[in-house]
């Protein structure tokens, strides 16, 4: 079974997709992410802010912030192995990375607001 985790720069929240002013790529990243899950791949994310332990403990993010500094985060590891760094990547592909089928997300229709 592929696995794949998420080491995010920290964040005010285990997403980032909160506040006044939420990073769009975030948004899209987030819900990539639980696609991913749902197409039955071992997913865990991880908020520098929140779980430095998990940093820390992890020989390949420890050596990688070592080496690039936190201009690496996000960093990508599939099955433990570096797979992307410094940002977000697709889904497309974070499909290409896990051998999952890649299927188009679904676009939600807009609700016009009422004046």
């Amino acid at each position: 079974m592929t696995k794949l985790e998420v080491f995010d720069p920290p964040m005010c929240c285990s997403t980032g997709v909160c506040g006044p002013n939420v990073d769009p790529a975030l948004v899209k990243f987030s819900a990539d992410f639980h696609w991913l899950a749902g197409q039955g791949v071992v997913v865990n994310r991880f908020n520098l802010a929140q779980q430095p332990q998990a940093y820390a403990a992890n020989p390949v993010v420890k050596a990688a912030l070592a080496e690039f500094g936190s201009g690496c985060l996000p960093l990508i590891l599939v099955n433990g192995a570096i797979a992307s760094k410094g940002r977000y990547p697709t889904r497309r592909e974070l499909a290409a990375m896990t051998g999952v089928e890649y299927e188009e997300p679904v676009a939600l229709p807009v609700m016009p607001s009422r004046g």
